[in-house]
C-alpha cells in the first residue's frame, strides 16, 4: 500500500510534541501516511530531552529541527493534528485536536510521560487511517 494520507502534526514551537508525533508516525505509519511537523512559532532548537526520550524508543531525531508552516513548501495535508492547544482551522482540511501538555523545560519524567501519550495517540491514528484506506480501496457493492 502506498502512502495515502498527508498528515501534519502542529504545535507551538515544533520542538517537543509535534516532533515526537512525527517521529512515531514515520516509524509506525509509513505504509499509510506521509508526515511533516511544524510550529506556529518555531523554537530555536529541538531540546536534547526530546531527542533523548525518543532515542529510548529507538527513534533517531538527531537531525530534527523546528520548522514553521511556511517551510513545508508544497506539502498539503489531508489531516492536521493540532497539539498546540490553540484554535486552528484550515478550510477543506480535517483538523483533529489533541490536548497534550507541553513538556518544554520540564523534567525528563514529564518528557517520557508526554512521549508515551503521544505514541499511543499516533498508534490510534495510524490504525484509523489504515481502516479508512481499506474502506476506500473496497470496490462499491452493486445492488442485486
Amino acid at each position: 500500500m502506498t502512502p495515502r494520507y498527508r498528515v501534519l502534526f502542529l504545535c507551538i514551537g515544533n520542538a517537543c510534541r509535534s516532533q515526537m508525533a512525527e517521529g512515531f508516525a514515520r516509524t509506525y505509519g509509513k505504509d499509510v501516511m506521509e508526515v511533516e511537523s511544524a510550529g506556529l512559532s518555531p523554537a530555536f532548537m529541538v531540546p536534547p530531552a526530546t531527542k533523548a526520550v525518543m532515542s529510548e524508543k529507538g527513534i533517531d531525531m538527531s537531525g530534527a529541527r523546528p520548522k514553521g508552516l511556511r517551510e513545508l513548501g508544497p506539502f498539503k495535508p489531508d489531516v492536521i493534528v493540532n497539539l498546540s492547544g490553540e484554535p486552528f482551522s484550515a478550510p477543506g482540511t480535517e483538523v483533529v485536536d489533541w490536548r497534550v501538555r507541553d513538556p518544554y523545560m520540564g523534567s525528563v519524567e514529564l518528557y517520557r510521560a508526554i512521549r508515551d501519550e503521544i505514541e499511543q495517540r499516533v498508534m490510534g491514528l495510524v490504525l484509523g487511517l489504515r481502516k479508512r484506506a481499506q474502506a476506500e480501496a473496497q470496490p462499491p457493492r452493486r445492488a442485486h
